[in-house]
């Protein structure tokens, strides 16, 4: 069993989150382990408690207290982190691997991250995807858990900051395809409502919700932050349904979903926002077509460009669609090829 120690935060460790910090300095101490501690509050930054999702910053002081040597640990039996069908999976949605990003297209189903209630997720799961290095991919972005597509994720620290640098300065562009209840009139434009973030209600209150905002008062309304989409309709149908592609120019919580329900046109399969008992009949309303068709969420992350963080070298990744949603595009007769990589740059 060690002492009690200290530990100064260097630059090159600054801004990571402390469980993952702990996890690198003493990798025979198990999640939960860290976890108990951070309760404690045996687990200590600058003499204040902490929670495991606390960012730390170059200078700040780290106390650890007494654990077990590896050794110690070594006698426990070792239960693998991630089962061989997650790791085949994992492994399976690969779109692009270099020796320092890891592109996936993440299924519609799996959250990015974990939370009070998901225990399976990509950022666990990363472990299936070392290939070789000595520590897992780190994620950069994130996917709502039932938003499916292209997600990047960084193989070393420095990869990671500047990749999450790129996107906070809007360096990347992403493109997404979703079908939404109706044809929006004009067909293409910019959605500029403000998004605040209101409580979930009760068991079947679904969590959080963001609700929007008109520009005008986003300034005066508390929590309340500016949100941008750009939007064009691909192809529609009658005016029961469309095929639009979409960019956020701002990456705020549910904005796509919140920002097209806001029109009248939410997201199929889109309970949240659009409401789950509402069927689509045609009048730019609902979220379910009914009939066969699928009632999960038809948003898909469909491509990501951005400049390659350690080469330079343009860089554009695109997803298949889910099977859902492939479903649906086979049944109105949509072919992927209808829609340009950009669909935006023919408005410009």
């Amino acid at each position: 069993m060690s002492g009690v120690q200290k530990i100064e935060i260097s630059a090159d460790d600054s801004d990571q989150r402390l469980d993952r910090w702990f996890r690198r300095v003493f990798p025979h101490i198990p999640q939960g382990r860290i976890e108990k501690l951070c309760r404690k509050g045996d687990i200590r930054v600058d003499g204040g408690r902490v929670k495991t999702s606390t960012r730390l910053e170059t200078g700040q002081v780290v106390r650890v207290p007494p654990l077990p040597e590896a050794n110690e640990m070594a006698e426990r039996p070792v239960t693998p982190t991630v089962s061989r069908a997650d790791e085949e999976m994992m492994k399976s949605i690969v779109l692009y691997r270099d020796d320092h990003i890891i592109a996936l297209n993440k299924p519609p189903g799996l959250p990015s991250q974990g939370g009070s209630k998901q225990k399976r997720h990509v950022d666990g799961l990363a472990e299936a995807l070392k290939f070789g290095f000595e520590e897992k991919p780190r994620l950069v972005h994130r996917l709502d858990k039932d938003t499916s597509g292209v997600l990047i994720m960084a193989r070393s620290r420095k990869v990671a900051s500047a990749l999450t640098e790129a996107f906070r300065s809007r360096e990347t562009r992403k493109i997404y395809w979703a079908v939404i209840a109706g044809v929006p009139m004009p067909r293409h434009g910019t959605i500029r409502y403000g998004l605040v973030k209101a409580p979930g209600h009760g068991k079947s209150g679904e969590g959080e919700k963001m609700h929007c905002v008109l520009p005008r008062d986003v300034d005066s309304t508390e929590g309340a932050k500016r949100a941008t989409t750009d939007f064009t309709v691909v192809s529609g149908l009658g005016g029961r349904l469309s095929w639009l592609a979409l960019t956020p120019i701002t990456g705020r919580t549910h904005q796509l979903r919140a920002h097209t329900a806001e029109l009248g046109h939410p997201i199929i399969g889109d309970g949240k926002y659009g409401g789950s008992g509402q069927e689509n009949l045609g009048d730019g309303w609902g979220s379910q077509l009914g009939g066969e068709m699928s009632k999960k969420l038809h948003l898909h992350a469909r491509s990501l460009s951005l400049k390659h963080p350690v080469t330079g070298k343009p860089l554009m990744i695109k997803a298949p669609l889910p099977d859902h949603m492939k479903r649906t595009w086979d049944t109105f007769g949509w072919e992927m090829n209808d829609a340009a990589d950009d669909p935006f740059e023919e408005l410009t």
